[in-house]
This record gives structure tokens, C-alpha cells and sequence, in this order.
């Protein structure tokens, strides 16, 4: 703290009494404090690093449901990630359309359930692909029938599988459909002020039909697994969490597979006429230079550029490059 002289208090107590100087400049303004909202009926349970990760391991989980889906119906089907939030289990429930169709499932061994809720807009189109038709929904949505719910239900079976598929590397579930439900009003899984994870999915079956899928998942489902979600987990187990015994396993089971590699030297046009006279040590001219790179397939599929050479006494050849996309033979 500095201290006045008594010439600069003189000076300061002349000012003030002339008005030069105001006493309200003296008094110090009150510190602004930036105060941060928050609401104690919707806490922030999740932390945004695990939000992150959450739409990163579904995205994993959307490409592996598209592919299925694609092959299991025979007809192009793309999932994507929207959106991840949380919010408060009321707010979810309030979100949702009627009528549409809330499957409640199980997660074993978590404790607990979680919803996946499933946009007719998406599921009409899967049940006519399902018995055969174009994947056409209807012009106006309308409730399920007994029949149609049975499908959704076989439908939905499929997709908590590629869940499990995607969460394996976070950890082992075994999903189960504990019910099936068409009106979210009437049931009710979790308190209000639940804290949920919402993960939505658009959908598109077709050229035309697009809908969504939402996951909500509870807080006191993935608290036993939440601290695990941080993007600087590596998705997969590492090498060096494997036993000998299991890398022992993998080890023998890789070596099993054989494939047929080939190596296309070139090709050449010749009529039927020059190939049957064809004798030991003729050239033919091939479409491709002597510096330049030879193909290599991996069964019939392109995969690598490579250049010849020798290995010892055997013809062998050295790999330059990757191939970008794949070519039949």
C-alpha cells in the first residue's frame, strides 16, 4: 500500500473542497464476478471428452449396422450419427412422436435399461424390404400391427447385436429385449430427472425413405463404464494386454488361411491364328514399360504395386505401393 505525504493529502483535500476532484471517483467499483449458470435439476453428469467419445463409438456402431443392414435386406441402407446430448428423461419422452415403437432392453452385465426408439419412417420401409417388396412406406404412418411388431422386434435384435459388436472394446454386453412398447407415455422406465445420453441416428433406406433411431442410455446404466470413455483410450485390446496363451492363438490361426497371390506382368492383344503358333522363346509385346510397376492380387483383388526381381534362385518380386480401390482380375 503506498502512503500519502502530507503535501499530496493538502492537494487532495484542496481538490476535493474546489469540486475538481469527486468523491465517488475515489471509491474503488465493485469487481465484476462472470457467474456460470447452473441448474441443479439437470447436472451435467457427462463431461464433453465423454460425449466425444460416445459419438465416436457409434459411429463405429452406425457403419456396422449399415453394412448389415445393406446385406441382411439386400437394399442400399445408410445410418449416421446426428447428435449426442444428454438431457433429463422427460425431455426425451417429450421429444417423441406418435406413434412410434420404444424397445426397452438390458445390457448384461450393466445394471439397468436403456430405450432405443425406432421412427416408423425407418422401420415401414425395413418391414416391406423384410418380406420381399421395395422398401415403400406408407403414405400416412399409422400404428404397427402385431404382425409388423413382430418383425420390428426380430429387426431390433439384429441391431442391439452390432451395438454389442461396437461396445465390445469398451465392454461386454449381452443385450436382451425386455419389451417392446408403441405409445411413450404410457411407460415409464426412469424418474424425470433422470440424467440420459441421447444418441440419435438419421436413416435413409432406399433413394427416399429417411428417418432416425435414438438410444437413450442412462447415467446409472454407464456409470460403471464412464470413466472408460475418454478419447485417449484406444479403441481394441492392446497387444500387450493379450496373454501368451492368446497370442499363441493368434498366431496359429493367422497362419491357417492360404491365398493365392498373382502377379500380372502385363497384357497383349494376339489373334487366334498368331497364338496357336506360338513356340518356346517368342516375345510378345506387352502394354506396359520395363521400369514400370506390375499388380499383385491378393486372391482377385488388387491390392499391391510390385516391381520383379530374384530372391536367391527364385523369381520373387518386392512391394512399391498400395493400391487405392480394387480391381477384379
Amino acid at each position: 500500500m503506498d502512503i500519502l505525504s502530507q503535501n499530496e493529502i493538502d492537494a487532495l483535500l484542496d481538490a476535493l473542497s474546489t469540486g475538481e476532484v469527486k468523491m465517488n471517483e475515489l471509491q474503488e467499483s465493485p469487481k465484476q464476478i462472470d457467474y456460470k449458470l447452473y441448474d441443479f435439476r439437470r447436472p451435467n453428469k457427462f463431461s464433453k471428452e465423454q460425449l466425444r467419445t460416445l459419438q465416436v463409438l457409434h459411429g463405429g456402431f452406425a457403419r456396422l449396422l449399415s453394412n448389415f443392414l445393406t446385406g441382411y435386406l439386400r437394399s442400399n441402407i445408410q445410418v449416421e450419427v446426428a447428435s449426442v446430448d444428454q438431457l433429463t428423461f422427460e425431455d426425451f419422452i417429450r421429444s417423441i412422436p406418435t406413434p412410434t415403437v420404444l424397445v426397452v432392453f438390458s445390457l448384461s452385465p450393466l445394471k439397468g435399461t436403456a430405450i432405443a426408439q425406432l421412427d416408423p419412417v425407418f422401420l415401414f420401409p425395413m418391414i416391406d424390404l423384410f418380406f420381399g417388396g421395395n422398401g415403400e412406406a406408407p403414405r400416412n404412418i399409422r400404428d404397427l400391427t402385431d404382425i409388423e411388431l413382430s418383425v420390428a422386434r426380430k429387426l431390433t435384435i439384429k441391431i442391439l447385436d452390432n451395438l454389442a459388436l461396437a461396445w465390445k472394446d469398451i465392454v461386454q454386453v449381452e443385450p436382451a429385449i425386455e419389451s417392446v412398447e408403441t405409445n411413450p407415455h404410457l411407460h415409464q422406465v426412469y424418474s424425470f430427472n433422470e440424467i440420459v445420453a441421447l444418441i440419435s441416428f438419421t436413416t435413409q433406406v432406399g433413394e427416399s425413405s429417411k428417418g432416425f433411431i435414438n438410444l437413450c442410455l442412462p447415467y446409472t446404466l454407464l456409470d460403471p463404464v464412464v470413466s472408460h470413455l475418454t478419447i485417449q483410450r484406444r479403441f481394441g485390446p492392446q497387444l500387450s494386454d493379450l496373454s501368451e496363451q492368446e497370442r499363441k492363438k493368434m498366431v496359429y490361426w493367422l497362419g491357417q488361411p492360404s491365398v493365392e497371390l498373382t502377379v500380372l506382368a502385363g497384357q497383349t492383344w494376339v489373334n487366334v491364328n498368331d497364338f496357336l503358333q506360338l513356340q518356346v522363346g517368342d516375345v510378345l509385346l506387352l502394354d506396359r514399360k520395363v521400369d514400370q510397376d506390375m499388380d499383385m492380387y491378393i486372391e482377385e483383388q488388387m491390392k499391391f504395386k510390385v516391381q520383379a526381381g530374384t530372391l536367391g534362385s527364385q523369381l520373387a518380386v518386392q512391394i512399391t505401393g498400395l493400391v487405392e480401390g480394387e480391381k477384379d482380375v
